[in-house]
């Protein structure tokens, strides 16, 4: 009896691993369905919304590459401090979370085909006309967080003052009280500050297309080729489409 309950329960061990291995689960009708974990506190990338939803830019756009790929896709929250621990245990498949593709993490684990350039914008008031590059700002005043990209790229430019903050909230501020002309951020924060926070979206505007190159992709264990593949497709097919735009035109302009 003993050696018939450890063969049942070896059996149902081995069908578990393969419905769950890995983080997936293939649903009835065949497609492979991908979870991926993403830290949603970083609106508007990936943010939860009042309906405890989570939703962003990297969701909707996750959305449209798995429709297009022909796979499914489910999204976990995840804190960050725990995100790559997770990946390279097969709690999740992929991390989709605002991560950038760098040197250093290529090293540990495999990137999709970058999905935004995410790096350095111009914003400035709704009144500014004739200004969509640094250059343009010539005798006038922009902003950035201390030690930042954006403040390096200001420094370059002669000609235009570089002021500089503990905090990018304050030189959003001080843009608001006519303090300065102009506010360097990455594209991310940009579009918070500028397009969903109550007290300026109808004041600031993103101008120009981002000045520096800072690439996000999504995150697979190393040798994850089935999931980087699918991700590839579904991303390929979508890049450089109009649903693309409006994705882009919902949550980033």
């Amino acid at each position: 009896m003993l050696k018939r309950i450890v063969f049942v329960l070896v059996v149902l061990s081995v069908i578990t691993g393969f419905v769950f291995a890995g983080g997936r689960t293939e649903t009835t009708g065949g497609k492979l369905h991908i979870v991926i974990a993403t830290d949603a506190t970083w609106p508007p990338m990936e943010m939860v919304d009042e309906n405890k939803e989570i939703v962003g830019f990297d969701i909707d756009l996750m959305n449209a590459a798995a429709e297009a790929g022909g796979f499914t896709v489910e999204f976990q929250n995840t804190a960050w401090d725990g995100i790559w621990a997770g990946l390279a245990a097969g709690e999740y498949d992929a991390v989709m979370s605002s991560v950038t593709i760098t040197e250093e993490r290529k090293k540990t684990m495999d990137f999709s085909v970058p999905y935004i350039n995410a790096g350095q914008v111009l914003i400035v008031p709704k009144a500014t006309t004739g200004v969509t590059t640094l250059a343009d700002l010539k005798g006038k005043t922009a902003a950035a967080q201390i030690g930042t990209t954006g403040s390096f790229e200001i420094e370059k430019v002669s000609g235009v003052e570089l002021r500089t903050y503990d905090e990018i909230g304050l030189a959003f501020e001080d843009m608001a009280n006519g303090r300065v002309d102009a506010v360097v951020a990455d594209t991310p924060v940009a579009a918070d500050f500028a397009l969903m926070n109550p007290n300026y979206k109808d004041r600031f505007k993103i101008v120009g297309e981002p000045f520096t190159d800072e690439f996000y992709g999504v995150a697979v264990d190393q040798g994850n080729k089935e999931v980087l593949d699918a991700i590839n497709k579904g991303l390929s097919a979508v890049l450089n489409t109009d649903t693309y735009k409006k994705i882009e035109e919902k949550w980033l302009r």
